[in-house]
């Protein structure tokens, strides 16, 4: 099974987005997959309450930070979702699940600043030095071709990191978000720009690596 993280103590940088399309993508894909909310105002599982039963199923997995348990056995694939501010006990949890660890962040210098000490912190940690937890970035709201996309290139770089790819500044993903839908719910026609930005990024969940 493999658990993807996504995390940004910085708000407002399109965790959920990240997360339900993630987990979207791997029900549409026929797998077995659990979104999981760190969050205390479960915008992620609020998510889930409105996304039709006739749909690709995700399932929800309560994790009690107090008393963190383990995912539904045979499970495949989990998502966690995590709220800004991110540190102590919830952080630590969330590193203990964790294959991997998607960082989305806006290529601002704002945001660059905001999320340099957890991205460092993350480069620091046992579990990602000896290679037991990959670590990438995802810029969101962003064109690719722009000076601000070099800017974040060359930040991540610096750390050691790699950019999985750029997320667009589109409509498509709030009115999907709206009807508790993601990219693999509707006509690819209607998507078809943002499911091409997400192939380098679903690649390299289905790298991760698996934990008993």
């Amino acid at each position: 099974m493999s658990v993807i993280v996504v995390a940004n103590p910085k708000g407002g940088v399109g965790k959920s987005t990240l997360s339900t399309n993630l987990a979207g993508y791997f029900a549409a894909a026929g797998e077995w997959v659990a979104l999981a909310d760190l969050d205390k105002q479960h915008s992620a599982h609020a998510w889930l309450d409105l996304r039709p039963a006739t749909l690709p199923a995700i399932e929800t997995w309560e994790v009690n930070p107090d008393t963190p348990a383990k995912p539904p056995k045979g499970l495949e694939h989990a998502v966690v979702d995590t709220p800004a501010g991110l540190h102590g006990n919830r952080l630590n949890i969330a590193l203990d699940l964790a294959d991997k660890v998607i960082v989305p962040l806006q290529p601002s210098l704002f945001d660059i600043l905001a999320t340099q000490e957890f991205l460092e912190r993350l480069a620091k940690e046992k579990a990602v030095r000896k290679g037991a937890i990959e670590i990438g970035v995802v810029g969101m709201r962003v064109d690719a071709r722009t000076r601000s996309a070099e800017q974040l290139h060359r930040f991540v770089e610096g750390l050691k990191l790699p950019v999985l790819g750029f997320l667009r500044d589109t409509q498509n993903y709030v009115q999907l978000a709206a009807h508790g839908l993601t990219l693999w719910d509707v006509a690819k026609s209607r998507v078809e720009k943002d499911l091409e930005q997400w192939q380098p990024i679903v690649e390299w969940t289905n790298g991760a690596g698996k934990k008993d």
